[in-house]
């Protein structure tokens, strides 16, 4: 950390009230720390999901779970594919309690926000603590929860300042969500929305769907599986293997205006460092934690996330993708593996009359905010390494100097 953001944080730690008058206090309908509890940590990201399981279990009163999960916003410092550090906000898992969510998270953000997971019939409280910008200390920004694609929102936890409550510096607002929809989801600050997502605020949101676990056999395939993107009800949009990779861009230059204090080119903006789960490639292939560079003036690793796709041939591999960039489409190929979609929009590719439009297809086009679904079949498929990339050939690069980067990744066949 440099000597400016040094400085501030010896401040605030000087400054923490003590937790018998102030604190940082998430809501939850249970004690996380009771007996009986279940606590599951992601092992990459650190974020934790506390969560019981309520009801009788039968068809008037179908068993479902209360989820907690703490998570802070603030800012901090990534890696460049050309290995430059860049200033950006973002989102973390809280760790610790009171006053050591706020220390811990300062310029701790992560890049992209931890991936949330739920299930269908899930009640979640999300609780977003504030934690401030440590490097601009000019600013007093609010943040938010914007859960992109959700349909029931209530205008409140919706996350949209013009109707919702965000969030101050130092202060803590916990939202409510009734899940029930499965299907690819975002998450993302829209507080000053353009600036706080193109500065990183942005995260994939996953809903399990309530026909996980059941036994279900896709006549088609000659297959049985127990995981599935939707209810489909014949198995169709069974998996063997799930990954989700969110695509997104930094314009390196509006970063580096940004933690100069200088104004902001709104109507300039274009990502020029293309990213796959916030890392250009090679670094999407870099899956040993120790590999990946850390920002110099970052207290910890900030990308966490590679996105290397490992499976077994033979079996079929469910690939959530989405595009979070601000100013670009992309279009994504697997090359050598067919690629079958099966939802989009968080919904099952399917009409109102339940007539399917599931398709194969050679590439996929996304614009800002787009999700989709795609399910890659590797019967028949000799072991190897195979790629995905972005058939924007320009974006196939690592700023304006370095070829072979950006929007690539590799899947892994064995």
């Amino acid at each position: 950390m440099n000597p400016f953001s040094k400085l501030f944080a010896a401040l605030a730690s000087m400054l923490v009230v003590p937790a018998a008058v102030a604190g940082v206090y998430p809501q939850c309908p249970f004690d996380i720390e009771a007996a009986g509890i279940t606590h599951d940590t992601d092992a990459a990201t650190g974020l934790t999901l506390h969560s019981r399981q309520v009801g009788a279990g039968t068809a008037g009163d179908p068993q479902h779970r209360q989820v907690c999960v703490h998570v802070v916003a603030g800012d901090g410092w990534q890696v460049l594919g050309d290995g430059r550090q860049s200033y950006g906000f973002g989102f973390a898992p809280a760790e610790g309690k009171d006053e050591e969510v706020m220390i811990n998270g300062i310029a701790n953000a992560k890049f992209p926000a931890p991936t949330l997971t739920f299930r269908e019939g899930d009640e979640v409280w999300l609780s977003l603590t504030n934690v401030g910008m440590i490097h601009r200390p000019d600013l007093f920004d609010q943040h938010s929860v914007h859960w992109h694609g959700y349909p029931q929102a209530s205008a409140i936890f919706d996350g949209v300042p013009q109707g919702s409550a965000t969030v101050q510096m130092g202060s803590t607002f916990t939202y409510y969500y009734k899940v029930n929809d499965p299907g690819t989801f975002m998450w993302h600050c829209h507080v000053e929305a353009t600036e706080h997502m193109e500065m990183g605020m942005l995260g994939m949101l996953n809903v399990l769907p309530r026909q996980d676990g059941s036994a279900m056999t896709d006549a088609a395939a000659a297959k049985t599986f127990t995981q599935f993107a939707y209810n489909d009800g014949d198995g169709s949009t069974g998996y063997d293997r799930a990954f989700t990779l969110q695509m997104g861009a930094v314009d390196s230059n509006f970063h580096e205006l940004h933690e100069l204090v200088q104004p902001l080119p709104f109507l300039e903006l274009k990502g020029d460092f293309t990213q796959i789960n916030g890392r250009g490639y090679p670094m999407t292939t870099l899956e040993n934690p120790a590999d990946m560079p850390q920002a110099p003036d970052a207290p910890a690793l900030s990308q966490q996330l590679h996105a290397v796709l490992r499976a077994t041939a033979g079996e079929r591999v469910l690939l959530r993708l989405s595009n979070l960039s601000v100013d670009a489409y992309y279009t994504f190929t697997a090359l050598g593996l067919p690629m079958r979609i099966v939802g989009r929009g968080a919904a099952i590719a399917r009409g109102p009359g339940g007539q399917s439009w599931a398709h194969d297809t050679a590439s996929v086009t996304l614009g800002g905010g787009d999700g989709i679904d795609l399910l890659i079949d590797t019967r028949g498929k000799p072991p190897g390494t195979y790629y995905l990339y972005t058939t924007n050939l320009n974006l196939l690069s690592n700023g304006a100097g370095e070829d072979r980067g950006g929007l690539m990744t590799t899947f892994v066949l064995q």
